[in-house]
């Protein structure tokens, strides 16, 4: 057991920003802008944190963007003609910085927070602007800008989905997550505007050209300062539990979070493999009691809609109707990842609008627990008049509990999204009179259908009654006495340790993060980027543009420009059915059309052509190809990524699949031009292809939809997945064994 009932000695949020705050006139105005932004409802404070937060990857849009068009003059300045590699040292450094921040990324926000890194971030590319303006007079100190550069921008791509993940609310998460991509695209094309206008000048600075970039990396710095808070998640694993539930009452403008807060905590540990069981649901004890079965098996569940103490019967005679569950889990199992079907089953039901028990809701407590409530109500009393309890535990635990049966967790709010509903129990052996020590479950419940009641009981029921699938796992609470607690026998649940990343849960999840990030660095975006100048200059319009007096390297740089900007209206699209579609439907139905834009660009390459059906079929599937990418492979699997993992190694695992990102992103990059040469443009993108139908078999079996579900439970649906076909095909050759005597 752990004692979190000692103060706090970290500043929170608000003392933060108190102190950080300036003086004088212009600080009012400050704190008068940063007031109102706090004043926005939840949707409209949910997006703008989000937004916020994705400055950084504008910040990296922006540097590949700028980059791109400074290395033509950087070129003449140093007269790198006759020094290719450190032409290529330029360009590359970036890469480098991004790739070696991403390993510590992960070990460097579990430990100062994710806050502090975005801050971090920020200043560094506010360094590196100010390196290349002021100090670059050398090549050297030029690639060491580039550098810190590539540090700012690992540090973006890496943590700015885990921000926002952990700070969205379930509905809205894929819709906010997708604003990386967008920031990303706007601001390339911002800076492609803005290197072309600077190319048209008489003379052009291309230290401008980058170092310009200090204005929004000193806007996003002052952003993030005044702003944007920590994660409720990580405040929650460094024991900061205070400070989590004001930062979470700010996101989401309401001072009931308890659900939420309680999900945070059971979150904080990994390693416990959960179990499904079969419940009949009820309100009626008594009659369970008198009628159905005996007193030893009940099971009573705490912490559901309206303070309700309902009681749960286990389903050990099951009928041949399996749970929704089990049924989508115990077929095609050995075809699919079993957390596909599962999570798949959540989706396929339909969903109760106010949470699974609204229906016994209505009916009222538990028959015979009258006195309890007639105690609650004194011990509320009570502490009215003392307030002697953990500050820590109130949001937790109403009223301050003298016997087991007073016991209630977050109400409402334990509706958890997708039909599930959260709820306690007592371990088994436990007695209720509340007089030993004992453990507790959590349960996430989700209605199954109500059975026939001469299929599963022995007796007429006279009553309602819900049949409820059930996920159990040890919960993070434990009861000792009349205290509800933390239970942490090792005292570890604050720290995370490299053998977590051995859990079976968090290996199934790594894996299939790391897959679908090799997978879509494989599909073919950065050979399309590659080719797209070409192509758009075979269709005609680079001659078009030079018409008007334009250099060729003008024209380069606002072709680049234009395709850009035909990506923005389809990421909005993507934001738009992120949340509505689902993430893995999405990806079913655009990947295939990856597959035929690239087929076409095969053919087109290998039958002769006319040069203008040539220019018309390429130009069409690049960009149907561009469109279609940034609507789905471009960005979920970040998306994705970020949500799969438990909060005390998500950080790790995101890093870790980040690092894939930036390792294949290099493979691609410099493997291109010896493919070109071997195999040319047809067998490049013919190699494409096939990796994108690779991409979609992978899906299929191996991506689940994520949609609306708290990435708590997602990561306890992995953790799941391991054992769950066992125990079903254990269930069902038992069941199949009593049908038949």
């Amino acid at each position: 057991m752990e004692d979190l009932s000692r103060p706090l000695v970290r500043d929170s949020e608000a003392n933060l920003h108190a102190k950080l705050a300036p003086s004088g006139h212009g600080s009012g105005l400050l704190q008068q802008a940063c007031q109102k932004l706090r004043d926005l409802t939840t949707v409209d404070r949910a997006v703008l944190v989000a937004f916020v937060a994705s400055i950084g990857n504008l910040l990296q849009g922006w540097d590949n963007a700028s980059i791109a068009g400074a290395m033509l003059y950087i070129k003449d300045e140093f007269k790198l003609d006759s020094m290719p590699m450190i032409e290529g040292c330029i360009m590359a450094m970036a890469l480098f910085g991004a790739t070696i921040i991403t390993t510590l990324s992960g070990m460097l926000s579990n430990k100062f927070g994710r806050w502090a890194m975005l801050l971090t971030s920020a200043v560094l590319s506010f360094v590196s602007a100010l390196l290349v303006i002021f100090w670059s007079q050398h090549v050297y100190m030029l690639l060491f800008a580039r550098l810190i550069q590539g540090f700012s921008i690992g540090l973006a791509v890496t943590l700015v989905p885990l921000y926002i993940v952990e700070t969205a609310p379930p509905d809205m998460r894929g819709k906010l997550s997708t604003f990386p991509q967008l920031s990303g695209s706007v601001g390339m094309f911002l800076s492609y505007c803005m290197v072309f206008w600077m190319s048209m000048l008489p003379k052009v600075s291309w230290r401008v050209m980058l170092g310009i970039q200090l204005i929004p990396s000193l806007i996003y710095s002052i952003l993030t300062i005044f702003y944007l808070p920590e994660t409720p998640s990580w405040l929650v694993s460094q024991g900061r539990v205070d400070e989590a539930k004001m930062v979470l009452q700010k996101l989401r403008r309401k001072e009931d979070v308890s659900g939420e807060m309680a999900s945070l905590l059971e979150g904080t540990q990994v390693g416990d493999t959960p179990s499904i069981e079969e419940y009949l649901i009820s309100t009626n004890e008594s009659m369970l009691r008198e009628k159905v079965i005996g007193n030893d098996e009940i099971i009573k569940l705490y912490g559901l809609p309206e303070d309700l103490h309902c009681v749960a019967y286990p389903l050990k005679r099951t009928n041949t109707e399996e749970s929704a569950i089990g049924h989508s889990v115990s077929h095609g199992a050995s075809f699919y990842d079993p957390v596909v079907n599962i999570i798949g089953s959540m989706h396929g039901l339909p969903e109760v609008a106010h949470g699974i028990f609204n229906e016994l809701e209505q009916q009222g407590p538990i028959e015979g627990d009258e006195e309890n409530q007639e105690e609650t109500k004194e011990h509320e009393l009570e502490h009215n008049r003392d307030g002697t309890y953990d500050s820590e535990h109130a949001y937790l635990i109403q009223p301050k509990p003298t016997n087991i049966n007073d016991f209630v967790v977050c109400r409402k709010s334990g509706h958890i999204g997708g039909g599930w509903q959260l709820a306690w129990k007592m371990s088994s052996g436990y007695r209720l009179d509340g007089q030993m020590e004992g453990g507790m479950e959590r349960v996430y419940l989700h209605e199954g259908g109500v059975p026939s009641s001469e299929n599963l009981l022995d007796a007429p029921i006279d009553g309602n009654f819900i049949q409820a699938t059930a996920l159990v796992n040890k919960s993070v609470f434990h009861k000792s006495g009349h205290n509800i607690g933390i239970h942490s026998p090792n005292k570890d649940y604050r720290s995370t340790k490299w053998k977590d990343l051995l859990e079976p849960g968090v290996k199934r999840a790594l894996v299939v993060g790391v897959g679908i990030q090799v997978l879509q660095q494989f599909a073919g975006i950065n050979g399309i980027l590659y080719y797209t100048p070409q192509i758009l200059e075979q269709a005609g319009i680079g001659v078009l543009l030079s018409k008007f007096g334009i250099s060729s390297s003008s024209v380069s740089i606002l072709m680049s420009a234009l395709t850009t900007l035909l990506m923005l209206p389809f990421i909005c699209m993507a934001m738009w059915l992120m949340d509505r579609s689902g993430r893995r439907r999405i990806l079913l139905v655009t990947i295939p059309i990856l597959v035929v834009s690239l087929i076409v660009l095969v053919t087109v390459n290998i039958v002769n052509l006319s040069a203008e059906l040539h220019a018309l079929l390429s130009t069409m599937s690049v960009g149907i190809y561009f469109c279609i990418f940034v609507m789905g492979f471009g960005p979920i699997p970040n998306i994705f990524c970020s949500e799969i993992s438990p909060n005390k190694v998500r950080a790790i695992c995101l890093a870790i699949c980040s690092l894939i990102f930036w390792i294949c992103d290099i493979i691609v990059t410099y493997t291109l031009p010896v493919l070109l040469r071997y195999i040319g443009l047809a067998g490049v993108f013919g190699v494409y292809a096939i990796v994108c139908v690779l991409a979609f078999v992978f899906v299929c079996l191996k991506v689940p939809e994520t949609k609306n579900i708290p990435i708590e439970v997602i990561a306890e649906f992995y953790a799941l997945g391991g054992s769950d076909t066992q125990i079903i095909q254990e269930r069902k050759k038992e069941n199949s064994e009593k049908l038949l005597v």
